[in-house]
């Protein structure tokens, strides 16, 4: 049990009303519950504490609590992601190593290690402390897995991957799978082999069913700090910078160089061998077809400064009304 006070020095907000007010949980402003918290992101959806039945709201500003508990916080979905994080379900694995995980006898295993059910760990892998590995993972040969990760069921890792500290990745995903690289020769399709290596950095996070391919010969990097959403993927030999976020269904091509703090909304794509630079944002759909300076916001296909698309898809718009104006008329001097 915690108290609204005790959340408020955690969120780092100023109480309204009762602080020693316990809280039990969280739960939706428009389905609230009594003893619970809930939030409010936009001041014009004022009516929804009226209606609420929730025992504190967060918001942005104190007037709008009138005679409510709650917490006053500059930014209510920063400080909603502290709060779910206190009231986050704990996962119910098995203390220490399960009876049935395959794990050779090289791997060296760090303290506060928990493996679930069916995992494979391969030779000469090194898991470090705090390390929890659910059921049915594979982990290959000459691995570094750092202090602190988390990897979700059913994630298969090939060998020759490094992961940092205190990273998720989540159920499904694969890492270190063979990229895609063909030389046709006489209508006949050659694979490359691809024998390079992965390198996840400290503080990453993977969703549910993505896939980041094995470098050619060099390595595949996702800088520290990158969260990626679910289905995204990223090819061989690709550089990913530091604090990027990466939105579902986002595809990177094989050796393009991502700068830090880039932003890809969904369905985004970038063709191999380009340069993005530092804090790049681009809408949703876009098509990164050449290099591309950083802290511009792109859109379209081919991506373009989304200043200069919106102007051509106003000309566009003009240039469509101008043509059916001009075929009303061509009618109307035909009759």
């Amino acid at each position: 049990m915690i108290t609204l006070g005790k959340l408020a020095s955690i969120v780092g907000g100023k109480v309204i009303g009762a602080p020693d007010q316990d809280i039990l949980g969280v739960s939706d402003i428009k389905n609230g519950a009594p003893n619970t918290i809930t939030f409010l992101f936009n001041p014009q959806q004022q009516e929804l504490i009226n209606q609420t039945s929730a025992s504190a709201i967060i918001v942005p500003d104190a007037s709008l609590l009138q005679d409510k508990n709650g917490i006053v916080v500059d930014n209510p979905r920063l400080a909603m992601a502290k709060v779910l994080k206190i009231f986050e379900p704990q996962n119910n694995i098995e203390k220490g190593v399960h009876t049935t995980a395959i794990i050779h006898k090289s791997v060296k295993i760090g303290n506060n290690v928990n493996i679930g059910a069916f995992v494979v760990v391969g030779k000469n892998t090194k898991i470090d402390d705090g390390v929890t590995i659910h059921n049915n993972v594979s982990i290959g040969n000459d691995m570094i897995i750092g202090s602190n990760v988390e990897i979700f069921p059913q994630v298969a890792i090939y060998p020759r991957t490094n992961i940092g500290n205190n990273v998720a990745i989540d159920m499904g995903t694969v890492i270190g799978s063979s990229g895609y690289g063909y030389e046709t020769e006489n209508n006949i399709h050659h694979k490359i082999p691809q024998i390079g290596s992965v390198i996840i950095e400290n503080d990453v996070e993977m969703g549910a069913n993505c896939t980041i391919d094995r470098g050619t010969i060099g390595k595949t990097i996702i800088g520290q700090g990158t969260k990626l959403d679910n289905l995204v993927h990223v090819a061989h030999n690709v550089k990913i910078g530091k604090g990027c976020l990466l939105m579902g269904q986002v595809g990177i091509a094989g050796s393009a160089e991502i700068g830090d703090y880039c932003i890809f909304a969904g369905h985004s794509a970038v063709r191999d061998g380009v340069k993005i630079g530092n804090r790049a944002v681009f809408a949703a759909k876009s098509g990164v077809t050449k290099s591309l300076p950083g802290g511009k916001i792109y859109a379209g296909m081919p991506a373009r400064e989304i200043r200069d698309k919106n102007k051509r898809d106003a000309a566009y718009s003009q240039i469509i009304s101008l043509k059916k104006r001009l075929q009303k008329l061509e009618e109307k001097l035909a009759k």
